[in-house]
């Protein structure tokens, strides 16, 4: 019995033994399987790729650079590119690679020749992350780029960027209706219209630019590089490429443009043009201009200074933002509200002995002789000062004053641009609340003929004489025709947009328009000097009366003398049968609407009509 046990128990040990043993050889096997794995793995990243890695150990880095998009370009209405981009290089530093900073950027001045204090306050003003790079100077100009290439290696971490920036390929032409860029601010980084943008990036500030920034803009892209102990690319990783900003064409024509603005001649004023049968603006000229190009490079104060205090206003838009008496052009509103109401016919005469007695005061006619007996269409053809007072007088200031704003005077056309004044159309309960007096006969008499307090813009003129061509429609002005994408994808098409209609039957516009084909094509016309063969063009002059200014000695006598010149006044449309165009013009200080804003007009008339007889013969052939 106690053998039995024994030799059970002898059993059991040996048992227990080779099991032991077997777990044993198993974690043998299984360190031994699992140091041969790391033995190949440091074989490989020693041996194999030991230089890739000693390379890439050698203070190298990933980092993610940023690709700014292109933004779109800007045609005129026949294809002709007014504003594209150029390669910018933007000269920066980025700290942390540029170690020993101060070796480094005594070298960058000495070869780049920039001030060493100039580099040192740009940095010490810098609140960029030490990764980040901090912009020294920008657009440097491939000269200087090429003197940081071929030091590169001498210069760590100075890096240049490469970017698109707008190029204005047509200085001082169309400044106005194209605008200008203007770098993002911190605030303007804040807001959800501006998502996607950055420190530094450009956006629209005035005009078109501004307008359809959010098409121009585009898509950002970026890449990843590696680089090396000194901040320099090695290789690009991963692109992906930016998205450029849509195309705009806008409805200007640019030959048209360019030949109002010399005929301007960097006088103060404005010359505009539309086609009457869709309310597409062709010309938009306000003078004096600005190159936009300074304001994407950089200007000086002493420069921004002479801008802003140049006193005939380059930075307005005066087609748009000026406000001027609109003189004798408004008779054209007095004479439809006369002949509506009633209070005369096409029979109806007034004897104009050059002045008319109104009160215990006389108020002259600019022809001091007077135009003897006066009907509405002679009124309207020579300009009569005497018939208007007395229309102006039956009608009364506040029916006077419902036609105004029904033919679109007092506010704003709509057109897509920012800025836009409203003018003055004035009633009796305006003066009252303006400044608590009633309002004065004698001042109806003013108003009947484009003076007192009446303001109009040039573009709500042109508005006016637009709708009157065309028959009474008042079309909504149009500056963009159509917006593309890169591919040439339309992805906006402008079309005609009625705003209003004028408050005038078929018969008494008749009248209204042969009043105006007299004031060019009869001898008697106050425009009949500015009138072309073989073309019929019916206008209306006005010489608007300046208000006095204050006594300012920056002025001499003869500077303030100038300024309390009239204004010039022409408003026209061609030909008298279907009208192709329609021009209004503004010349502050040219004092006669015949002889300095009629001519103007007749020679963007004489343009158009020269160009459309070029494009029907090519389209011929």
């Amino acid at each position: 019995m106690i053998d039995s046990f024994r030799s059970g128990t002898s059993y059991l040990k040996t048992a227990d033994s080779e099991w032991y043993n077997q777990r044993l050889y198993l974690a043998f096997f299984c360190t031994m399987a699992a140091f041969a794995v790391l033995f190949v793995r440091l074989f490989y990243l020693q041996v194999i790729a030991g230089n890739e890695f000693r390379r890439l150990s050698e203070n190298n880095c990933i980092r993610l650079q940023t690709i700014a998009p292109q933004r779109g370009l800007i045609f005129d209405r026949n294809g002709t590119l007014l504003v594209n981009n150029r390669p910018s290089f933007d000269l920066g530093i980025i700290l942390k690679d540029a170690k020993p900073v101060e070796n480094t950027i005594n070298r960058l001045s000495t070869y780049t020749s920039i001030p060493l204090k100039e580099l040192k306050e740009k940095i010490a003003r810098a609140k960029c992350a030490s990764y980040k790079p901090i912009i020294l100077q920008k657009d440097i100009g491939r000269d200087l780029l090429a003197r940081i290439e071929a030091h590169k290696f001498d210069l760590p971490g100075v890096v240049v960027d490469v970017k698109p920036r707008r190029h204005y390929i047509y200085r001082y032409s169309g400044t106005h209706i194209i605008g200008y860029l203007g770098e993002i601010n911190a605030d303007e980084l804040k807001a959800a219209q501006y998502t996607g943008c950055k420190s530094g990036d450009f956006i629209g500030r005035f005009g078109v630019e501004k307008a359809q920034d959010d098409f121009f803009r585009g898509k950002r892209g970026g890449r990843q590089v590696e680089v090396n102990a000194a901040g320099q690319v090695i290789r690009v990783l991963k692109t992906v490429e930016s998205k450029p900003g849509h195309n705009v064409y806008l409805t200007i024509d640019h030959v048209l443009q360019k030949k109002a603005e010399d005929l301007l001649d960097n006088r103060a004023g404005a010359v505009l043009a539309i086609i009457p049968s869709s309310g597409e603006i062709l010309v938009m000229a306000s003078s004096p201009s600005f190159d936009q190009n300074s304001f994407v490079s950089g200007m000086s104060h002493k420069e921004w200074d002479a801008l802003i205090t140049n006193p005939f206003r380059p930075m307005e838009n005066k087609a748009i933002q000026g406000e001027y008496p609109p003189a004798s052009a408004y008779k054209i509103i007095t004479a439809i509200a006369g002949l509506e109401e009633g209070v005369i016919d096409e029979n109806t005469t007034f004897f104009c002995p050059g002045h008319y007695r109104y009160g215990n005061r006389v108020y002259r006619c600019w022809k001091r002789a007077g135009h003897g007996s006066v009907n509405v269409v002679k009124a309207l053809a020579e300009s009569c000062d005497v018939f208007f007072y007395q229309v102006g007088q039956k009608l009364g200031i506040d029916r006077l004053a419902w036609y105004a704003k029904a033919c679109g005077l007092g506010s704003c056309t709509g057109i897509n641009l920012d800025h836009e004044a409203d003018g003055l159309v004035p009633t009796a309960n305006w003066k009252k609340q303006r400044t608590g007096v009633s309002w004065q006969g004698g001042e109806t008499l003013s108003v009947a003929i484009g003076q007192g307090y009446n303001l109009a813009t040039p573009l709500q003129m042109l508005i006016l004489i637009s709708a009157v061509a065309n028959g009474g429609t008042i079309y909504k002005p149009l500056i963009i025709k159509t917006i593309e994408t890169a591919e040439g994808e339309i992805v906006r098409k402008s079309a005609p947009l009625i705003a209003g209609k004028l408050p005038v039957s078929p018969k008494v516009m008749e009248l209204v328009k042969k009043g105006l084909w007299k004031v060019v094509n009869d001898r008697k016309g106050t425009a009949w000097k500015s009138r072309l063969d073989g073309m019929e063009i019916c206008g209306k002059t006005g010489t608007a009366q300046v208000v006095s200014r204050k006594k300012d000695d920056s002025f001499s006598e003869e500077e303030r003398s100038f300024f309390l010149k009239p204004h010039a006044w022409f408003v026209a449309y061609a030909p008298s049968v279907d009208p192709e165009i329609a021009v209004a013009v503004i010349v502050e200080h040219g004092e006669h609407g015949s002889s300095t804003a009629a001519p103007v007009a007749s020679e963007v008339i004489r343009t158009y009509f020269e160009g459309r007889t070029e494009e029907i013969v090519n389209n011929v052939r």
